[in-house]
């Protein structure tokens, strides 16, 4: 999926949040980004939170809007690679998400791709608000790889953000740093 965490920012700026950086980027989510992206809070509580942890007044919408803003596109190529790798690897998807984020890309994924399960792709998607662990932290690996009867040094990882590989590289895992421009269609699998 293309994202774009700047537009995300630059959305909660322009309804006066300048902090929203300090909070939340690629690499970097506060304890309040935790809690959402592990499942600990309904988002009913993280739009209320997030009123108060900036001194806001914004509805349940403009935060929803804003913080969805980051979410572009799942270019058709990229799920015909997903179809293709499938059927040489056994693919799980890990992905540190939340329940809006979710609601969200899977409505573009559908609109976009005429996919209604997404998950299909994947021996078990993973995602981090139902998980309850977050990536780049090692127990969620290790988690997966033992839920899944995996060997952490056989199974390749492959992450556009660096904390996140040095997490699954902490594990055991073999890593593949994805640097943007580059995406899975350059990679010789």
């Amino acid at each position: 999926m293309n994202l774009d965490f700047s537009l995300t920012q630059q959305a909660f700026v322009d309804l006066g949040i300048s902090e929203f950086a300090q909070m939340f980027t690629q690499h970097h989510a506060n304890n309040l980004f935790e809690e959402l992206e592990t499942g600990r809070i309904s988002d009913e509580e993280f739009y209320e939170k997030f009123r108060e942890a900036t001194n806001s007044q914004l509805s349940n919408q403009q935060i929803k809007t804003a913080w969805n803003a980051l979410i572009l596109d799942f270019p058709p190529k990229r799920m015909q690679w997903l179809e293709e790798i499938r059927n040489r690897y056994k693919i799980y998807l890990y992905s540190n998400t939340n329940s809006i984020h979710y609601e969200a890309f899977t409505d573009i994924v559908r609109r976009e791709n005429g996919c209604d399960n997404f998950d299909q792709y994947f021996i078990k998607a993973y995602y981090s608000h139902t998980l309850g662990l977050r990536k780049p932290y090692v127990e969620s690996f290790q988690r997966i790889l033992t839920e899944q009867n995996l060997t952490a040094a056989e199974t390749l990882f492959i992450d556009d953000t660096a904390n996140n590989i040095e997490g699954a590289q902490k594990a055991g895992l073999q890593t593949i740093h994805l640097v943007a421009p580059k995406t899975v269609l350059d990679l010789s699998l």
